[in-house]
């Protein structure tokens, strides 16, 4: 691991910063308690599970319809560092969005170091533009399509909102409205952490797949969410991007939930009543 500082931290204090197996060192009780959660869901809602969208074991996706037809549909990509997690164990925010009407598509992909984080994006753009192609099938509107994605899964946000979409002949603003909660957008960062043993980041993947140096396209407004209770470094990040969107026009808001963790992020977005749940349900019009 790099002993050289960056920016102005030194190795032991970038995983304290950089690294929220670190700084949540009760993070295994906290995943085990979402994903139970999770597994509720699954059992208990109604559901489309394991859709492919490629030819890859884990390019799938699982629908959970609205009541009613032609509402809005919320893609949500879940984080893990591009190295763990998956979508089984991050699906217990879904009834509240369902209940206001909202079919949700929570989308699976490959994990480092199988892959690269460039596959992984190329991944998450690709369900998304299967989910705009098809989820009229399962009741969603395409023309009101939205997308969240938590750590990693922010960071595949930013950049699917940087992509020109029109390339693959679909609406340029196909994206309504985006929610990017406690985001990976420092991918240099990356190289000097410990995690990196499995991300295998590198200076040209992460030139190829910067927020930064990818800006998003004005096409719809942006909510940058971070926890109040994470490390100054990991919420400098959320606040660096926020800032970028706003200096290129983009309509953005800035949101620290108070007293949430890396971890305990997911139970706020499964509280309906919790400040980054009222803020997405104001964007999405329910």
């Amino acid at each position: 691991m790099n002993e050289e500082a960056y920016k102005g931290y030194r190795s032991a204090e970038l995983e304290y910063q950089f690294n929220p197996r670190v700084s949540v060192p009760e993070f295994p009780q906290l995943a085990e308690k979402r994903a139970e959660e999770s597994r509720k869901v699954r059992a208990l809602l109604k559901s489309w599970l394991n859709v492919p969208y490629g030819s890859s074991p884990r390019e799938v996706l699982d629908v959970y319809p609205a009541a009613k037809a032609a509402g809005p549909v919320l893609i949500y990509i879940h984080g893990g560092y591009w190295r763990s997690g998956t979508k089984d164990d991050n699906c217990g925010f879904v009834p509240i969005f369902v209940d206001r009407g909202v079919t949700v598509v929570v989308i699976e992909y490959d994990l480092c170091p199988q892959v690269t984080v460039t596959d992984i994006v190329r991944q998450s753009r690709a369900a998304i533009a299967w989910t705009y192609r098809n989820i009229t099938q399962y009741g969603g509107n395409p023309s009101r399509l939205y997308v969240s994605g938590h750590s990693a899964g922010a960071h595949l946000t930013a950049v699917a909102l940087a992509h020109e979409w029109e390339r693959e002949g679909l609406p340029r603003n196909l994206i309504k409205g985006a929610v990017v909660t406690s985001g990976v957008y420092d991918l240099e960062m990356v190289m000097h952490v410990s995690p990196n043993e499995q991300i295998r980041m590198t200076s040209e993947i992460a030139k190829e797949n910067s927020p930064f140096l990818h800006p998003p396209l004005p096409i719809c407004p942006v909510i940058v969410a971070v926890g109040g209770a994470e490390p100054t470094g990991w919420q400098q990040m959320s606040q660096d991007y926020f800032k970028f969107c706003t200096e290129l026009g983009i309509d953005c808001e800035y949101l620290v939930v108070p007293g949430a963790n890396h971890y305990t992020m997911s139970e706020h977005l499964a509280d309906a009543h919790s400040p980054l749940t009222q803020a997405m349900f104001h964007q999405m019009g329910i």
